[in-house]
């Protein structure tokens, strides 16, 4: 089946109860720059690029490993993650969806291009942390970071399908999504690939790949992504990765994060999962430059320095255990809030 081109808006869309089509959305974006709050600014700004001349819209990166930088995404690509992502997820026209992501990146962007041409009815409302308090809405469809599926647990029950992604759903976390009606979704993408290309159930350990994508690794063992219908090549990643088998992949941590401490691997994203149950602060462990191991692995903790229980670290390997612990008073943060490790 063709798919529509990036001008169709689909008849039975809604944004904020009102049947909007092309022309509607024009006027709203303009009434967003003009008089809107500031996250509704953000949205009026996305849809005047997205319907105007040009066939290609600027992105900024999250800037999670590096300096944030400006690349250019065709928007028919964008229609057809759109439709990707309702095919994985069983997401038809007609259904209720809320949307909190602040647009300036690319989940939020994404989120209104899936309800224009997918035919959704959307609340769209302040990427608050806690975007369901004061509502009362019953939600087929939503997407969180984290952070706002910690801050709404009380009323996750409100939305039947939940993706997360912006950053790892925590151990934590995990367990309190676990009981829940809710079918919960971690998802895995970025900027480039026009958002999630996978995604995995809460609990689960391998991500399964969206339709028409194609993953493999290269000599580092890093994953390489190739999604046809949204990327004119490869996208390769720097995610150290397991292929279970062409649709599966077990993401390992970071390839620029890997510590080599005399000859031996540690990632720290693994690390910092087994720590995560036992340090109530935001940490993160990292190498440093060491004579001896040629690096060695630090505990860095946000906030005033305390006495640390070596009991944290009855979890961890031989090699796993910090060499030392730093204290930083307040870490660093991308424009998405993730913490710049380096």
């Amino acid at each position: 089946m063709k798919r529509p081109d990036y001008h169709f808006v689909h008849p039975r869309f809604k944004l904020n109860g009102f049947h909007l089509n092309e022309d509607d959305l024009s006027r709203i974006a303009y009434s967003f720059i003009k008089e809107g709050e500031p996250f509704e600014r953000a949205v009026g700004d996305f849809l005047m690029y997205w319907f105007d001349d040009s066939n290609s819209i600027e992105m900024q990166t999250s800037g999670t490993t590096g300096t944030p930088k400006l690349i250019r995404i065709d928007k028919q690509a964008m229609v057809n993650s759109a439709f990707a992502t309702g095919e994985f997820f069983d997401l038809p026209e007609d259904i209720k969806v809320l949307h909190c992501l602040p647009t300036q990146y690319v989940a939020g962007k994404m989120m209104l291009v899936r309800a224009f041409i997918l035919g959704w009815d959307m609340d769209l409302v302040a990427p608050a942390s806690n975007p369901l308090e004061r509502n009362e809405t019953q939600y087929d469809f939503a997407a969180m970071v984290p952070l706002q599926a910690e801050h709404s647990l009380g009323g996750l029950h409100r939305i039947k399908k939940l993706i997360l992604g912006g950053a790892k759903v925590s151990p934590s976390l995990t367990e309190k999504l676990l009981p829940l009606s809710t079918e919960i979704y971690e998802t895995y993408g970025m900027t480039e690939t026009i958002t999630h290309i996978a995604a995995k159930k809460i609990g689960e350990e391998a991500f399964t790949v969206l339709p028409n994508v194609k993953i493999s690794a290269d000599e580092r063992h890093c994953l390489v992504i190739d999604p046809y219908l949204i990327c004119d090549e490869p996208v390769v990643t720097n995610d150290v990765v397991e292929i279970v088998d062409d649709s599966h992949f077990i993401w390992l941590g970071r390839y620029d994060n890997v510590i080599n401490s005399g000859g031996v691997k540690l990632f720290p994203e693994q690390i910092e999962e087994k720590l995560s149950h036992s340090i109530s602060r935001r940490f993160y462990v990292k190498g440093i430059a060491d004579e001896t191991l040629g690096e060695k692995l630090v505990l860095v903790i946000e906030g005033a320095s305390y006495e640390v229980d070596k009991e944290v670290f009855a979890k961890l390997g031989k090699f796993e255990k910090p060499k030392d612990i730093l204290f930083v008073e307040k870490f660093e943060e991308t424009g998405s809030g993730k913490i710049k490790r380096h």
